[in-house]
Formats: C-alpha cells, sequence, structure tokens
C-alpha cells in the first residue's frame, strides 16, 4: 500500500496563515485532506465523515499561551462524540505546531495532541528527524527545533506566512510521508489478518 491508497486527514487550525503554511507541507507529504478549523472553533459537518474514514489523522495548532488555540481546544472536546463510540481507535495519529518564539513552549501543544490521541486509541507517530543542533546548524536546516514528538515550526511575530523556514516546512512535509507509509504498514496489517 502507498499513501495514495491511504487516507490521511489533517485537521487544522490557524490563526494567522503561518500553522495553514504548515499543514499544507503535512498534507503534501502525506497526500493527504485539509481540513480547516474555522475561527469559530468549528469544522464543517462533512468533515467528521472524512475524520471517521481516515487512515490517519493529524492534528495542527499555533502554540497560544502555552498550549493549541483554543478554537482547536473546541475542535477537541467536539471529537468525544467519536470518542464515545471508539470512531478513532486504532487509527495512526501525529500532529505539528508552530509559534512566534523558537520555544514558545510548542512541546505542550505536541503532547496535548498526543494525548488527545491516546484517549481516541490511536497510535502516535514520532518524528523520526534528528534534531539540527551543531554550530554549523542553519535556520532551513531539518528539525532546527530539535523536537522527536512531532514537527515544530518557528514565525516570527512580525514574518508573513511566506517568509517562514523552508526547512520547518520540508520536515513537516517529511513528517506527512512518514504518517502515510506508518498508515500504509498498519493498513497491509489489517488486510493480511
Amino acid at each position: 500500500m502507498t499513501k495514495d491508497t491511504i487516507t490521511t486527514a489533517i485537521v487544522y487550525h490557524s490563526g494567522y496563515g503561518h500553522t495553514r503554511r504548515v499543514a499544507e507541507a503535512v498534507a503534501e507529504g502525506a497526500g493527504g485532506i485539509l481540513i480547516a478549523i474555522d475561527a469559530d472553533g468549528n469544522i464543517p459537518d462533512s468533515a467528521w465523515d472524512t475524520l471517521l474514514a481516515a487512515d490517519a489523522i493529524i492534528f495542527g495548532a499555533p502554540t497560544y499561551m502555552g498550549a493549541p488555540s483554543w478554537q482547536f481546544k473546541k475542535f477537541a472536546d467536539a471529537s468525544s462524540k467519536a470518542w464515545f463510540v471508539d470512531a478513532w481507535e486504532d487509527k495512526v495519529m501525529g500532529g505539528f505546531t508552530n509559534s512566534a518564539s523558537l520555544n514558545g513552549d510548542k512541546l505542550s501543544t505536541l503532547q496535548y495532541f498526543m494525548l488527545l490521541a491516546c484517549q481516541h486509541g490511536g497510535h502516535w507517530v514520532s518524528l523520526a528527524i534528528k534534531p539540527a543542533n551543531t554550530k554549523a546548524a542553519k535556520r532551513d536546516d531539518l528539525n532546527r527545533m530539535g523536537s522527536h514528538v512531532g514537527p515544530m515550526a518557528q514565525a516570527d511575530a512580525d514574518a508573513t506566512p511566506e517568509e517562514m523556514s523552508v526547512g520547518d516546512l520540508e520536515t513537516a512535509r517529511l513528517y506527512g510521508v512518514r504518517v502515510a507509509r506508518i498508515a500504509a504498514q498498519f493498513a497491509a496489517t489489517r488486510v493480511v489478518q
């Protein structure tokens, strides 16, 4: 199985367009479907069916005040309807985030996503890209944030989405590839059984 036969849904909120760019990079890698959470914290009714049918779900949100945006949290609370009936159990899951600061407490957002995935009975996918942590490292290197849980991106508060690090976006794209590959492995195992 390939990413072409696997359905990956990327459900995300973006306040200023930066996290949307990361979501687009993840979707490009995964061959995935983007589901935007709107400014009121809602997704279209049909998007719930897309999430139900997906082999993999990837969560994304900016990190505001050390956690995902309230719009994402509203979505997460609404996902309790799926939780009650184990609708997302055994799906492959992952997540990504962005903030203006280099650290910005992004890890707490990824941990929030990981816990949400675990509550749904999902299988979390790590990043698996070594960090760029030498003196020679540059802004556009892969995994310059040094995350292992999932992609972290950083965009200066006064930067446009177009000015984001190409390394951050490529890290996100490669993560999408990895999630789709692992979802295909899981799907192949289910077919064999």
